[in-house]
């Protein structure tokens, strides 16, 4: 730094007597220390993303610097700074979250032919303001002893009265299920999301609480038999350093719903370029080197999350549980719904 502060200053003395060469040998030099730098604001708070970040350092040369925080936290904190933001990468976990920071005016369109050509584009926001970083199917944890997979079909069976007093799932609160709701009214319209809302809050087995695992755990407990959580969140029990993690997540079964018609459900991580971003080319290439097949393989097998490039195989653990047949509903949507979301759950008083 030192060097190049000495440098700067001589240069800067020879431009004043009129040296044009000399100045923009000035400019260059300054924005080359600028370019050094990607600051990255991320929700995401996984110990293998800090191994990528590092990698990357060590491939470019540029530092890494992280705030951490939740996104609602990290969305103010951008809101407030405005252009003076140093921030350059957004990333959080959810379209729903990625496409309120797209609303809200603190990510910016980019063009980069690396992420529109391998990320799927329903995984990408139809603007280009945000990219998927990896996946994750909401799926259906049931008891292996209660429950046959065969008597399973869709999200939207879940409302029979075959599942009444069974169903366990977190609150209407989190952004998981208003996705997922979202994903019901875009695909099936308004009139059925409302009632397959008010059809899961008969059958809900007790009032939603707790985190994904604390309805894995709440099934082979019996307080239900069946809970909608994030397929992630398995591979992380059966791999957890709690024994009775391990054991609890052995005893349920996986079911991917809508196999016969548009997919499983799935959302996805992920990261755009903040509005005000100072270190624009920076941050491009950064989220460029978050899909390439050596970060996507530490994602899938350190996180259990599936890769959104399609040339890396899923984690033995995940791949395991089988191939399904995802719905392909740009993810867009999700954010585009969220409010008509959260007002039906309100209707129907899912708490």
């Amino acid at each position: 730094m030192r060097k190049i502060f000495v440098l700067t200053t001589a240069l800067a003395v020879f431009a004043s007597c009129g040296n044009k060469e000399e100045e923009t040998t000035t400019e260059n030099v300054e924005t080359t220390e600028k370019a050094q730098v990607v600051n990255v604001y991320t929700h995401r708070h996984y110990e293998p993303d800090q191994k990528i970040f590092k990698m990357f350092e060590d491939e470019t040369g540029i530092e890494v610097k992280v705030i951490n925080a939740s996104a609602d936290e990290l969305i103010q904190k951008m809101k407030m700074e405005g252009e003076q933001s140093p921030a350059d990468v957004l990333i959080t976990v959810d379209a729903g979250r990625l496409h309120r920071a797209k609303e809200q005016g603190l990510l910016q369109r980019i063009e980069s032919n690396v992420l529109e050509n391998n990320i799927p584009s329903h995984l990408q926001d139809v603007d280009n303001h945000w990219f998927g970083l990896t996946k994750r199917a909401r799926i259906i944890a049931y008891a292996k002893d209660r429950v046959q997979p065969e008597d399973l079909t869709t999200y939207e069976d879940l409302v029979t009265e075959k599942w009444d007093d069974k169903i366990l799932v977190r609150s209407s609160s989190n952004i998981y299920n208003q996705s997922l709701m979202a994903s019901i009214i875009a695909n099936d319209g308004e009139d059925i999301a409302k009632k397959w809302a008010a059809g899961m809050v008969e059958n809900m087995a007790r009032s939603p609480k707790g985190s994904d695992r604390d309805q894995v755990k709440a099934v082979v407990a019996g307080e239900g038999d069946l809970a909608i959580v994030n397929s992630y969140y398995i591979g992380k029990m059966l791999n957890s350093a709690d024994p009775e993690e391990v054991k609890v997540a052995k005893e349920i079964g996986l079911f991917f719903p809508n196999q016969d018609g548009r997919g499983t459900h799935i959302n996805v991580s992920g990261a755009g370029v903040a509005k005000y971003a100072p270190n624009k080319e920076n941050a491009i290439r950064f989220i460029e080197f978050l899909i390439s097949e050596e970060a996507q393989k530490i994602f899938t097998d350190a996180n259990y999350e599936y890769p959104v490039l399609e040339s890396v195989a899923p984690t033995a653990d995940i791949k395991a549980w089988g191939d399904f047949k995802e719905d392909t509903l740009n993810l867009t949507k999700l954010g585009e719904n969220n409010k008509k979301a959260v007002l039906l759950f309100d209707e129907a008083g899912w708490k």
